[in-house]
């Protein structure tokens, strides 16, 4: 027997009205973005999601464990603190979301003085791009922070926020670029041939401004 969403539903027996029902929500697929990371305690999902009430917060994180898009666990002592993280249901909206991403990238523009900006965002939109290096780990820096990219020997893609141990590749660049390089309008290599993008690969740079 399908799952009943708790909240309203469209009603229709269609496909993406199905998927409205579960994602459509106000704040839902930010959501999604955040925990596409790796999970988070609900703490830091608030800190990321500016903008977002803590009522809003805990009710969409309800009604996503209801879906089976979420679930929650305790981390072990130390820690003894509870994560949210994605079901494999929910990891599947992956696709979807670089899709929006795609879709969105034109729309960005310069930020606006109300924008919040976290570097991690960047990193949907730079999953293809980024996976062109091929299979290793990616660790982008820009002002706003860090956020890494693991890419498989098969093409597939998975990141998450800070940086990491001995990353395969190290990149450089900013906010800015970042835009020109998710709509298209820069590659990687003018990036860096420009030096709006600084590539080191293990201990060789390159840097071919």
């Amino acid at each position: 027997m399908p799952r009943q969403p708790r909240r309203r539903s469209y009603d229709q027996h269609c496909a993406a009205a199905r998927a409205l029902d579960l994602v459509g929500d106000r704040w839902t697929l930010l959501v999604v973005r955040e925990l596409l990371a790796g999970p988070r305690r609900y703490t830091d999902l608030h800190a990321d999601l500016p903008g977002v009430s803590t009522d809003m917060l805990a009710g969409r994180l309800k009604d996503m464990e209801g879906a089976e898009l979420v679930t929650r666990r305790r981390l072990p002592p130390p820690a003894s603190a509870y994560v949210y993280e994605l079901t494999p249901r929910g990891r599947d909206l992956l696709p979807v979301l670089r899709t929006l991403a795609a879709w969105g990238a034109p729309e960005l523009g310069e930020p606006r003085p109300t924008d919040a900006v976290r570097a991690h965002w960047y990193a949907i939109p730079l999953l293809g791009v980024l996976a062109e290096l091929g299979a290793g780990v990616v660790q982008v820096t820009l002002d706003e922070g860090e956020f890494h990219v693991r890419i498989g020997a098969d093409g597939s893609v998975s990141h998450g926020d800070g940086g990491v141990d001995a990353p395969d590749a190290r990149l450089r660049t900013d906010a800015s670029t970042c835009r020109a390089l998710a709509t298209g309008e820069l590659t990687l290599d003018e990036a860096v041939a420009s030096g709006r993008a600084a590539l080191e690969r293990a201990a060789a740079v390159v840097a071919r401004a």
